[in-house]
């Protein structure tokens, strides 16, 4: 099964690279924080190399806030877009920006 996950993450990345356009470091999210933490967080903005993440609480926001130097090295191998920093936001805490 192993197997079959990396190459759907092979074939996710290169479609990313091709298509996904300005959007990409978002569609990307899900796959890289991986399926528990995709259900808790949205990835709601992307613009100047920072994608910006909405998370619950302050406690989710330090915990992923630990796993930056991970999450921003896996978005760059999946992205043409480049991803310098991510900004973990608290939900209702600031006002959404735009896409």
């Amino acid at each position: 099964m192993r197997h079959a996950s990396s190459t759907l993450k092979k074939i996710f990345a290169d479609t990313l690279h091709r298509e996904g356009g300005d959007n990409a470091p978002l569609l990307a999210w899900p796959l890289v924080c991986g399926s528990k933490v995709a259900e808790r967080t949205s990835a709601i903005s992307y613009a100047d190399g920072v994608l910006t993440i909405e998370v619950p609480d302050a406690t989710w926001q330090q915990q992923l806030h630990n796993f930056n130097p991970q999450y921003v090295a896996a978005l760059r191998q999946m992205s043409a877009q480049p991803v310098n920093a991510i900004k973990f936001v608290v939900k209702n805490q600031a006002e959404r920006p735009s896409r």
